[in-house]
């Protein structure tokens, strides 16, 4: 593959950077920086599309990543967008900028330019999918399958909690049902689970397996930057002891069963 080849990755790198500077301009007048989540979703399909127009692999499978990438990340961005508005700006984003004092729009500069290095990392398994030459195989299949695993995963994690959260009488307490008995974060598996499905449609082309990346990366951010730990500091403020049973109890990320209690051991000793 020639480095001209590799041309639409860099430009979109570049339309990302463009498009992150001026919402950074924009949160530096509104105080609200929650807008760079969904750019970052977004973002992603408009470079999924853009890489499925411009690259020359086999026809049907840009069409197919075309419609994967593109409705999972407008989805995505559709639902970040509707939570968002007429709220005040995300507590992340307000933690950082009482953090970072007077340094927080020099700070925030370099956060949304490194969120749209991350838009271009995270769209490479599409790039290089829409690259591939390659008839389509059982692996493209295979894709396709986690896919739907990982999207209808997600949308029962999420579909699960809510219907907990609308019960009055779960107010401060912890949802163990579905999906959220298995691990205490089953949305962030199958979120991870659906940077997977990009794999097998560009592992046959040369540097496919670049495509890892995107996985990679999404566990260590999930691990390290704003996933569980951010998420389970929240969950140990608000709901106190009874998170603290779950978090003893309960896979944090990988679905397993959960462990019993010493009273339900006992319990069953008895009998």
């Amino acid at each position: 593959m020639s480095a001209y080849a590799y041309a639409p990755f860099f430009h979109g790198l570049l339309a990302a950077s463009l498009l992150m500077l001026a919402l950074w301009l924009r949160q530096r007048q509104s105080r609200n920086a929650t807008s760079v989540d969904i750019a970052w979703a977004a973002g992603i399909g408009l470079l999924a599309l853009y890489f499925a127009a411009s690259n020359t692999g086999e026809s049907a499978r840009r069409l197919l990543v075309a419609v994967l990438a593109a409705s999972w990340a407008f989805r995505l961005a559709w639902h970040l967008h509707q939570r968002a508005h007429g709220e005040k700006e995300d507590g992340r984003y307000q933690m950082l900028r009482a953090q970072w004092g007077a340094s927080a729009q020099r700070n925030f500069f370099f956060f949304f330019q490194a969120q749209a290095l991350l838009v271009a990392l995270f769209a490479l398994p599409a790039f290089l999918a829409t690259a591939n030459p390659m008839p389509l195989s059982w692996l493209d299949a295979l894709g396709v399958c986690l896919w739907i695993v990982a999207i209808v995963g997600e949308s029962m994690a999420d579909a699960q909690l809510a219907q907990f959260r609308r019960d009055p009488a779960n107010k401060g307490q912890t949802c163990r049902h579905g999906l959220w008995a298995y691990s205490r974060h089953p949305n962030y598996f199958f979120e991870w689970l659906y940077w997977f499905a990009y794999v097998p449609l560009a592992l046959p082309f040369a540097f496919g397996w670049l495509s890892l990346i995107a996985p990679a990366l999404m566990l260590y951010l999930l691990f390290a930057v704003t996933g569980i730990p951010y998420t389970e500091k929240r969950a140990l403020a608000s709901r106190g002891d009874d998170y603290r049973d779950y978090q003893r109890r309960t896979s944090a990320f990988f679905p397993w069963f959960a462990k019993r209690s010493n009273k339900e051991v006992k319990r069953e000793v008895t009998l």
